[in-house]
């Protein structure tokens, strides 16, 4: 198993280019199942959750062909099987996409139950309402099972803002006749991506982006199109609070900056200088400024996202007083703040509340990296810790950063790969 050796007491500094989105990327292959015909996505991360996803489409009887780093060209005009391998759909959490992909060409899916990182319970009682309610029938005993002999438009209300849910039920409605209206929706930007995607493709979806989802039913959706992921802003989160818990100077190219304003409000308010310009973000925290305390709490989009609370976690850490953060998302989101205790902070987590009592510095040892975002958190305070940081577990990061210590090394940073 890998581990990350990082040699600290870093400022960082420099120019990190952005990949594109982990979260829009991994729905937005499995809903090339949708189309009869060949789909080239560019902007793809290279990462191990999206590998996973080419090997399960490729076993569904699509062909999948990597012509460049970050470019993949699906045809999935054949589709001969629709029951997912169980072993690898049960890997990580997204896998639950090709439910609403396959439903909704084949009228049949089966895949594993959900994985990935341990942050708690992850239900999918909204994606099944959703289902159901276009006509579905559903079986959740050992794996996950969706049959229809035809998909209906509905009214599906959501009881709580799932994105995945959200997501899955678009793909399932996409092609079922009559009209589906989707209310209390998530509004995340890759859920924004997505629905661009297939109407690109001839879907009728409009309301994405706001509280109500519309879809208009369409027999068929048609190949031929290439299409650019949308710019990951959890990358781009990470790196700015990078920038501030080193009192570094970073610009962050190739993101979209109004997807980052909760996360850059609160940098603001902890005394980081922000300039955005087009498609970048330039962060600067100056060396004689002290990072100030700011309280925070997570919420769905627009509100602070989850995937940037352990990060932004490590600033809190290094701030000049009481910091208190409130995670409502994840009950289980915390567990980085055991290690970062065991660096020297001074974190009390209980239930869904923390409180960061800032200190001057942390120093290194060895960490575990609990989950992709905690891991990451762990490289920003490996980079800014006094001494040496050894971090196991990375699988976890590679699950959703590609070649994350180069971009941390091309900005300074002592970390090697062992």
């Amino acid at each position: 198993m890998d581990t990350f050796v990082i040699k600290g007491n870093t400022r960082l500094m420099g120019e990190v280019e952005i990949g594109g989105a982990k979260n829009a990327a991994v729905a937005l292959l499995p809903a090339a199942l949708l189309i009869n015909g060949v789909t080239t996505f560019s902007n793809v991360p290279n990462i191990s959750d999206i590998r996973k996803i080419c090997d399960i489409l490729s076993t569904l009887g699509a062909k999948v062909e990597w012509t460049e780093k970050h470019t993949v060209i699906i045809d999935a005009t054949n589709i001969s099987e629709t029951h997912a391998p169980l072993d690898l759909t049960s890997e990580f959490r997204a896998s639950y996409y090709l439910l609403g992909a396959l439903l909704s060409r084949c009228l049949s899916a089966e895949v594993g139950m959900p994985g990935g990182c341990k942050l708690g319970q992850r239900p999918i009682d909204q994606h099944i309402k959703g289902f159901e309610a276009l006509g579905a029938t559903v079986d959740t005993v050992g794996k996950i099972t969706a049959t229809a002999k035809k998909l209906t438009g509905a009214d599906v209300y959501f009881d709580v803002r799932s994105v995945g849910a959200t997501i899955n039920v678009m793909l399932a409605a996409v092609l079922a006749e009559g009209t589906t209206t989707l209310t209390n929706v998530a509004k995340e930007p890759h859920i924004v991506d997505i629905a661009n995607f297939l109407n690109l493709c001839g879907a009728d979806i409009v309301g994405a982006g706001t509280d109500i989802i519309k879809i208009n039913g369409v027999k068929e959706l048609k190949g031929d199109f290439s299409y650019s992921v949308v710019p990951d802003q959890i990358e781009a989160g990470t790196f700015m609070c990078a920038a501030v818990a080193s009192h570094g100077d970073i610009l962050i190219k190739n993101c979209i900056p109004e997807h980052l304003d909760p996360l850059t409000s609160k940098l603001i308010e902890m005394g980081a200088e922000i300039e955005k310009s087009g498609d970048s973000i330039h962060v600067v925290m100056s060396p004689n400024k002290k990072l100030q305390p700011v309280n925070v709490a997570t919420a769905p989009y627009p509100g602070f996202p989850t995937d940037l609370q352990p990060q932004l976690g490590v600033c809190l850490a290094l701030a000049d007083g009481t910091s208190i953060l409130t995670e409502n998302i994840w009950e289980s989101r915390f567990q980085y703040t055991t290690e970062l205790n065991n660096m020297g902070a001074n974190i009390q987590a209980n239930g869904s509340t923390a409180i960061f009592q800032g200190v001057k510095e942390l120093t290194g040892t060895k960490v575990v990296s609990s989950d992709l975002r905690a891991g990451a958190a762990l490289i920003i305070a490996g980079a800014v810790a006094k001494g040496e940081t050894q971090i196991t577990n990375i699988h976890y990061i590679d699950r959703g950063y590609e070649s994350i210590e180069d971009k941390f090394r091309q900005l300074g940073a002592n970390i090697v790969r062992k």
